[in-house]
C-alpha cells in the first residue's frame, strides 16, 4: 500500500491472531489493488487483460465505491485519469475499515489503526482517555496543525504531504489549487479517505459540500495558510495552530 500501518490494540485479552489476520488483509490489500504491481488485480484490469465482471468481489465492491463517490462529489473524484485506472483515493481508507472491522468482530472494543493520514479509532486509550489524533502540518513534517480528540471516529487527510503529488483536479487535469489540506473525519474511513480527496481538489467549496453530507465534517488549510472548518468539526478539535505565513 505504500505506506506504514500502525495497529495498537489495548484490549489485553484480544488473540494475537486477530492483529495478524489484519496484517495478512493489508498484505492482500497491497497484492490486490497496488498500481506499482503488473500481476495485480487493478492493473491486469487496467491493461484490459481482466473484465470487471472477472474480478474479486473485492475489487468490484471498490470500484463500486469509487463510482459512488464520483457522482456525489460531481467529477471531482475520479479514478480514470491519464488513461488508467487507480482507485488508491479511496482503498487506502476502505482497507483500515474492513481491518477495524475484522478487530471488533474478533472481539476488540478499544484499539487505533493508523495508515498514514488515515485512522480509524475505537473505544478509548485508557480508563477516561479518548484518542487523540494529530493532523500534520502541511508545510512543516515534524509538527501537528491540530488535533482531534476522538471515539469511535474515522479520520482521513488528503494533501501534498500524503499524495498531493498524485491527485489531479479531474476537470482540469492539472494539480488542485487553493488548499495545502483537506481533513474529513467520520463514521466511515472509506467514505472520509474519498471525500477528502474530493474536497481537497474543490478547495474551500469543499467545506461545504462535506458539511452537507450526514455525519462528515472537515478542516482544510488553505493556501494562504488559513485554518478552516466546518460547525461539526469544532467538536472534534482539541488544539489547532496558526500555519507560518
Amino acid at each position: 500500500m505504500g505506506t506504514v500501518i500502525t495497529v495498537d490494540v489495548r484490549d489485553p485479552d484480544l488473540p494475537a491472531r486477530a492483529v495478524n489476520a489484519a496484517v495478512a488483509w493489508f498484505h492482500e490489500v497491497d497484492a490486490t489493488f497496488s498500481t506499482y504491481r503488473e500481476a495485480s488485480e487493478i492493473s491486469r484490469l487496467s491493461r484490459g487483460e481482466l473484465r470487471e465482471s472477472e474480478c474479486s468481489a473485492d475489487v468490484r465492491e471498490v470500484l463500486g465505491l469509487c463510482a459512488e463517490v464520483t457522482r456525489r462529489s460531481g467529477g471531482c473524484f475520479d479514478i480514470h485519469l491519464g488513461g488508467g485506472l487507480d482507485p488508491s483515493g479511496l482503498v487506502k481508507g476502505w482497507s483500515v475499515q474492513r481491518a477495524a472491522e475484522m478487530l471488533q468482530g474478533s472481539g476488540a472494543r478499544n484499539f487505533f489503526i493508523g495508515a498514514g493520514g488515515d485512522v480509524v479509532t475505537r473505544g478509548r486509550p485508557a480508563g477516561e482517555q479518548r484518542w487523540r489524533v494529530g493532523i500534520r502540518h502541511p508545510e512543516l513534517g515534524d509538527r501537528v496543525a491540530a488535533v482531534l480528540e476522538a471515539g469511535d471516529l474515522a479520520v482521513a487527510t488528503s494533501g501534498a504531504y500524503e499524495r498531493g503529488e498524485h491527485i489531479v483536479d479531474p476537470r482540469t487535469g492539472r494539480a488542485p489549487v487553493g488548499l495545502l489540506s483537506m481533513t474529513v473525519a467520520g463514521p466511515s474511513l472509506t467514505y472520509a479517505d474519498a471525500f477528502a480527496t474530493a474536497a481537497f481538489v474543490m478547495g474551500e467549496e469543499g467545506l461545504a459540500w462535506v458539511a452537507g453530507i450526514d455525519g462528515y465534517h472537515a478542516l482544510a488549510i488553505t493556501a494562504d495558510r488559513r485554518m478552516v472548518w466546518t460547525p461539526g468539526m469544532e467538536m472534534l478539535l482539541l488544539r489547532a495552530t496558526s500555519p507560518p505565513g
